[in-house]
This record gives structure tokens, sequence and C-alpha cells, in this order.
């Protein structure tokens, strides 16, 4: 990759380099073990003119989405932070029975349910087949197709402008940021408003996130750099909002240019914070690379000593971000007999490039083992009350980043 996604120029400078993996998503059945996997190198790099992290696109998105593996109605923790955001919006908008929400890459329905039951007419765009059925199932009107500028104007020549488009956790997964941005703005009204939800590269540098990179994810936001994104499709930044889920996200609250106005004293607040960091130049990301290797170190160390000492460690989830830290750490059944996750469809499959089986989340109370390693980190309150039962036998729960540590689950 030798020029920025989104500026065009050709500064590009190295953050951390991972290797090579799988993709994060790209789950194996029984019958593929066998069978050459391919792996990709998982490098990222950052363009010192307009401060976008970012990875080459070295998978499409028609890779990654077309069967997706990831419901996002399985995590309770995440249908509610979507109910009270939907809560929060139609306040904050005034949204009635005559608004028109869209949301893009709406997975299986899990945000635009809470806007059906308002009774506000509203249109997922989901681009994986089968996560839009379940969406369909469950009521919500889908679409099944990539956001593009075209889609975005066949909508809205169907069902009218809209007056809220919200696109959660997909803004870091195209690789097309200006096509992508140009879409957003052909669906939303020209004095409407758009919600992104995105992983903050603030906290994913200052807290060790190393897992969150991987080939899905092809670029890394700063607020500074969502800016220049937004403007690139004729939207402007009007208010930003600082979020805990997945380690620390940013909502951006976005308007057609024309009707944006000033931005709100929050925009630089984070700013200015970002800038503190070093995030708009490199001294910011400097010892990032050391710090994710002192996790891997930490982390296999830990497994080596618990393994020779004869204690059993397994996992629990089976996200993206753990199929990076696996594959970065070498770890292998040996060192994992298996982790357990609750989505279905993952049962009896294995984890991409480090081959670690996946099972039911009963497995774990049937062998009462002595470590509990938890892959989505990021969901560590909600994880560590569903897991409280280890403690019945004396088991610990073990969380690998922002560093290694070791939890007594009490009752």
């Amino acid at each position: 990759m030798s020029r920025c996604r989104l500026c065009g120029a050709g500064s590009l400078a190295s953050v951390v380099d991972l290797g090579a993996t799988p993709p994060c998503e790209s789950f194996l059945a029984a019958d593929q073990l066998d069978r050459p996997e391919p792996a990709y190198p998982l490098h990222l790099r950052v363009c010192t003119d307009c401060w976008l992290a970012q990875i080459p696109p070295l998978i499409t998105p028609e890779d990654t989405f077309s069967e997706y593996a990831y419901f996002s109605s399985f995590s309770t923790s995440w249908v509610e932070h979507a109910r009270t955001f939907v809560d929060g919006a139609v306040e904050r908008l005034g949204l009635g029975s005559d608004a028109f929400v869209v949301e893009v890459a709406s997975n299986d329905g899990y945000l635009l349910k809470h806007v059906v039951d308002r009774g506000i007419r509203c249109l997922g765009v989901e681009p994986s087949v089968n996560v839009g059925a379940a969406a369909r199932d469950a009521g919500v009107p889908t679409l099944t197709e990539f956001l593009s500028p075209d889609t975005g104007s066949a909508v809205r020549a169907e069902h009218g402008p809209a007056d809220l488009v919200v696109a959660n956790n997909v803004y870091a997964h195209i690789p097309d940021v200006v096509g992508f941005t140009q879409g957003l703005r052909a669906l939303v009204a020209d004095d409407g408003w758009v919600s992104i939800e995105v992983q903050h590269l603030l906290t994913l540098i200052e807290e060790n996130q190393y897992d969150t990179i991987y080939h899905e994810h092809f670029q890394y936001y700063t607020v500074a750099s969502a800016i220049r994104a937004l403007a690139s499709g004729g939207l402007a930044l009007v208010d930003v909002e600082l979020l805990p889920t997945h380690g620390g996200s940013i909502r951006l609250w976005a308007r057609p240019a024309e009707v944006a106005g000033e931005p709100s004293a929050r925009v630089a607040e984070v700013l200015d914070r970002e800038k503190a960091a070093g995030l708009q130049d490199l001294s910011g990301y400097t010892e990032f690379s050391a710090r994710v290797a002192k996790v891997r170190r930490d982390l296999l160390r830990f497994l080596i000593d618990a393994a020779e000492r004869g204690e059993t460690v397994v996992g629990y989830g089976a996200p993206g971000k753990g199929n990076t830290l696996l594959n970065h750490c070498g770890i292998r059944p040996d060192l994992l007999a298996y982790t357990v996750d609750r989505n279905p469809y993952k049962h009896g499959r294995f984890t991409p490039g480090t081959r670690i089986p996946i099972l039911a989340p009963e497995r774990i109370a049937a062998d009462k083992p002595d470590y509990v390693l938890v892959l989505p980190w990021n969901l560590r309150a909600e994880l560590t009350e569903q897991l409280s039962f280890v403690h019945e036998w004396g088991g610990r729960l073990v969380f690998p980043i922002p560093e290694l540590s070791i939890v007594e689950v009490k009752a």
C-alpha cells in the first residue's frame, strides 16, 4: 500500500506489523482442516497528511459479508446499547411516526427492532444474506445490498430521504471511504442527521487494543481523520460522544455540510485530547509496537506456565478480535484446549489459523477448567457476571488486554 485511501498522500508510516493472519471471521468446518488456509499481511500504517490509520485492502467486503458469522443480538449488552441509542435519538431529533430511519450494516435487526417497536418507518441495508434474513424474520424490513452512492440514491428514490441514517461499527469495514460516505449523503435528507459509531483510535493506542486490528477493519479513526472522511462525501461533523463500547468508541453526529453549522464544544475537546496524545504527529505511535509485544509475551508466559503446572485453560468467546490475538501469539490447542461461544453458528467449527475448537458455553461448567481466557475483553462487566459460576470450583477469569489480568470471581 503506497498511498492513503482517503487523501491520496504517499506518506504512510508504520504503526505495528502483526505478521500474516487469516481473515478473522473465516471459521473452519471440520472438513476444511486439511485444506490450505490463506493468510494475509496485517500491517497498520498511518497517513502523516490526514492521520487516517489504515491497513491494505487485501480482502474485499464481499469476502467477509456474503455469509457472516457475527450476529449482534447474541450480545445482551449490545442490544441494550442499541435500545438506549434509539431512545436518545428519538428524543434528540424529535422523531415521530412520520419519520424515516435507515441503518446501514443493520445486521440481524438488533437496533431497528426498537425503531419498529416505536411505530417509526425504517429500513435496514445489510450486505450479509444470512443475517439480513434473520432481521426480516424478526420483522425488520431489510435490503440485502452494500452501500454505495448508487444504492443510497436508489433507496432514496424508492423510500424517500431518511431523517436519520445510522452506521454503527461499519465505517471501519469499507475500503472505499469516499464512496461509502457519498452513499450516506445520498440516503440522508438535506436537513437530516447521520450517526456513526466507530472505535476510537485514541483508546486503541492508549489501551493496547491491537486485537481490534484485523482485515475486516480497513481504517481506524480519530475525530480529526473522521472530519476529513465525512467531508469527502459532503457531510460535516456537528457533535461527538465518547462511548465505552468496543473498549472505547466515538459516536459522530453529522449533517449535510450546507446545514451543519458550527460543531459543538465537545468536538474541540476531543480534538485537543487527540493532539495532546500525539495522534496528529508521529509521537503518539512510536511506542505502540513495543507495548503490543509485551501483551504477547505476558499472555504466552501465563499459558505456558499453566500448562507446565498441569492446569487447564479454555476460552470464552470466538470474536474476530480474538483471532487476531490468537494468531499473533501463536496459540494452539496445546495451550488453549477450546473456546466457547453463544452463537450456535460457530459450534463445531474451528478458529481460523489456530484451529482451536469452538464449543457450546455449557462445556465450561461440565469441564470445570482452572482458568477461562475471556477473548471479548470489551464485555468485561457483562461476561464477569455471566461467568460468575466458575467460582464454584475455584476457577478464575483471565483478561489479556490492556494488560494481563487474572480475576477471582465472586458469587
